[in-house]
């Protein structure tokens, strides 16, 4: 459904129902937000709505010469240039304000707006630099862009739940209500960082797309034919059209990495308890045993060093207790890095034993489409290249670990989000309806039972790994089961020349069946193709150094 029919302009008629009422007066309150000067008129909406991909040369036609030099620049290029006096905050808060307003009205991809209230934060810190000389932090100046389950003082948190607009998680509690910021809010802030957005996601989170009764859907804007991914669908949209260098979202089944891998950015998960997650609003809080993480997406695999490594540095352990005492292991970063020649700069195996990677072709469920088997290979031919060893990857069955993680997310019975809904009234959106339909709890005996299966099969999963000597949902819901650290990095894009589907090909079951006949070399062409880089628990270091250099193998690959 285009845009233009979903967000609606003050001043439209709302629709009768009283949840259909409030979602159109947020859509228009939404867009009331954007400046004049930055609206688009019909025939611009009408343009997006018929155009394949939205990024690049086409949203760059909305954008000043001197916007999209600074939002194509990575994040740690960014920082750069305002530390060094050769860009503002406001310069560059304001370069980004307007992508994402652009971005949100061709690709429907914000909850909230709060531009005046980045735009005075910049001035602020430019007020910083040139009386003290020096920068806030790390991040002084940088525009990061949130999933909306961030609390952000001041602004309004919905989650996709029409019945928390203009509370606080449901709460009408005039002491809470706009007036909550995230622990990890508040470590941004310190940091120097500029908020400005907050990012679509769907109804209850539980969802590998981005679809919700507030805004509707929120398509791919590399290929508007598919999904941007989800649960932080919105975040990896706003990135592939450069509204965002770096920003924060929430991973419990492939949330951060599903979106970076449709949308063609990186993305970093960690183990669950190395960032807070203390103050962000959740799905199923009551579900602790397979716990949600804050993860990272960015345009540069350095935004994500960056940031992970400046929100470690403030020692969230110490306001939250929930989150590991764990600093950042730079010198784990540079050992790793070290493998891969004598500077970082190189991919090709140095003077120190070469990385062995494993690689999983398949999880004996779904079968990969033709483009992510080719990016498979082209990852393979990269590594070898450079003089690194790869190994099939043939770990315990990860149809085990899909089906106890399932489990634990539907234990309730839909209980908490049918809450939630009720506040509204609102429906559940059609893919979300059998799976969280209203039924009995799942018993104590069975949650018990279910949580011995998955404390065997982490088990499994690490003898297997330590026997080998390595380094579709279920290929990342296995990772959050096991609270392993992950990392997407893009590939290469699908072809459709090239990525031609095998009509002799025989499929596994009658998901495989489903997952097959869906590809279209037509329809997908052009879309990206990640993959995820995936090392232990609480090897954020690890995993973020060695998906650098399998993206620098990438690179050099294509020289």
């Amino acid at each position: 459904m285009p845009f233009r029919n979903l967000l609606k302009y003050p001043g439209e008629a709302s629709d009768n129902s009283s949840w259909e009422a409030k979602a159109s007066a947020k859509r228009a309150a939404t867009l009331a937000k954007i400046p004049a000067g930055w609206r688009l008129d019909e025939q611009d909406l009408d343009r997006a709505a018929n155009e394949r991909d939205l990024t690049r040369s086409f949203i760059n036609q909305h954008l000043l010469p001197e916007e999209i030099a600074i939002v194509e620049q990575g994040s740690v290029s960014l920082v750069e240039g305002i530390r060094e006096g050769r860009l503002s905050a406001v310069q560059v808060t304001r370069a980004f304000c307007k992508t994402a307003a652009v971005a949100h009205q061709i690709n429907n991809c914000l909850h909230e707006i709060f531009f005046d209230q980045a735009l005075q934060r910049a001035q602020e810190l430019d007020n910083h630099l040139a009386s003290h000389g020096t920068v806030l932090g790390p991040l002084h100046g940088l525009p990061i862009s949130l999933k909306d389950q961030f609390h952000v003082k001041g602004n309004a948190t919905s989650m996709g739940y029409i019945g928390w607009i203009d509370t606080y998680e449901g709460n009408p509690d005039p002491n809470l209500v706009f007036n909550v910021n995230s622990q990890v809010v508040t470590e941004l802030l310190a940091l120097g960082a500029v908020l400005y957005c907050k990012t679509s996601l769907p109804q209850t989170l539980m969802l590998g797309e981005t679809v919700n009764n507030i805004i509707g859907r929120t398509l791919n804007p590399v290929n508007q034919n598919l999904s941007c991914g989800g649960s932080s669908g919105g975040e990896g949209a706003l990135s592939a059209l450069h509204g965002s260098s770096v920003g924060l979202g929430t991973d419990i089944g492939g949330s951060v990495r599903i979106p970076a891998a449709f949308c063609g950015i990186f993305s970093l998960k960690p183990t669950h308890n190395r960032l807070s997650y203390r103050d962000v609003a959740n799905a199923i809080p009551g579900q602790t045993t397979y716990a949600s993480s804050v993860g990272v997406l960015g345009n540069t695999i350095e935004a994500i060093h960056l940031v992970l490594s400046s929100l470690i540095s403030t020692k969230p352990w110490l306001r939250d207790p929930n989150v590991a005492p764990l600093p950042w292991r730079q010198g784990i970063v540079d050992e790793t890095l070290s493998r891969a020649g004598k500077t970082s700069r190189s991919a090709s195996a140095g003077e120190k034993r070469p990385l062995k990677l494993g690689i999983l072709w398949t999880d004996g469920v779904v079968t990969p489409h033709p483009p992510v088997a080719r990016g498979l290979h082209l990852v393979v031919e990269a590594v070898e290249r450079a003089g690194h060893k790869v190994v099939t990857w043939t770990p315990p069955s990860q149809t085990t670990a899909k089906r106890v993680h399932i489990s634990f997310l539907t234990a309730d019975g839909g209980h908490d989000i049918h809450r939630q809904l009720d506040l509204s009234g609102e429906p559940l959106i059609p893919q979300l309806r059998d799976p969280f339909c209203l039924r009995d709890p799942m018993s104590l005996l069975e949650y018990q039972a279910l949580t011995i299966e998955g404390r065997d099969y982490e088990a499994a999963y690490s003898d297997y790994w330590n026997e080998t000597s390595n380094a579709e949902d279920a290929y990342t819901e296995a990772i959050n089961l096991l609270d392993y650290s992950t990392v997407v990095i893009p590939v290469t894009k699908a072809d459709k020349n090239q990525d031609l589907a095998d009509e002799n090909y025989v499929p596994l079951d009658e998901l495989d069946v489903k997952n097959w006949r869906a590809y279209d070399p037509e329809i997908y062409d052009g879309a990206p193709v990640g993959v995820q880089i995936v090392a232990r628990k609480y090897e954020e270091e690890k995993a973020w150094a060695i998906g650098k250099i399998v993206y620098d193998c990438l690179r050099e690959l294509e020289v």
